[in-house]
């Protein structure tokens, strides 16, 4: 799939789109240094005035939604499926000692809430919601909901349903 398709499937999600999220998949997808370079920049200034930390190399699938872009950390080790959505204050990190040593991997049609925090070589399965103000150091099965710290696991068919909309094809 090419960068075009994904901005477009960006698009579908947020309703237009949003500056940040074409300047990340240009610099991600573009084999032109300048238009790398520019994007590049732009998305610096994301960081400086908005707190989000999310590289461009980082690999994050189609359909990206992310609600109230503030103060956003993604490790680059990290990788998201299609159709997530993350808010303010998420935390995406990567843990360096211990049996979850490493960074997260976000399966599809994942819900992270406010300053929820998911941190270590865990796998989060698809259609999971993360309740706001959860820290996930453990992996979460498909079709759960987590929440708490410690986190809590509940099994709910249809997790994200009314939470996720507008599914990028």
């Amino acid at each position: 799939m090419n960068y075009k398709n994904i901005i477009a499937a960006d698009k579908q999600r947020t309703g237009g789109g949003s500056f940040f999220l074409i300047l990340l998949r240009v610099a991600h997808y573009t084999t032109n240094p300048i238009l790398r370079f520019v994007c590049r920049i732009g998305l610096l200034w994301y960081e400086k005035c908005y707190g989000l930390e999310i590289p461009y190399n980082a690999q994050i699938g189609k359909g990206l939604y992310i609600g109230h872009a503030y103060n956003i950390t993604i490790n680059p080790k990290t990788i998201i499926g299609d159709n997530c959505n993350i808010h303010r204050g998420c935390l995406l990190g990567q843990q360096n000692r211990g049996k979850h040593q490493g960074a997260p991997i976000i399966g599809n049609r994942v819900w992270v809430g406010i300053n929820a925090c998911i941190v270590g070589s865990v796998t989060i399965g698809d259609d999971v919601l993360i309740a706001p103000n959860s820290f996930v150091n453990c992996d979460i099965p498909s079709h759960s909901v987590a929440f708490g710290n410690p986190c809590v696991i509940k099994h709910r068919d249809n997790a994200t349903e009314n939470y996720i909309n507008h599914l990028a094809d």
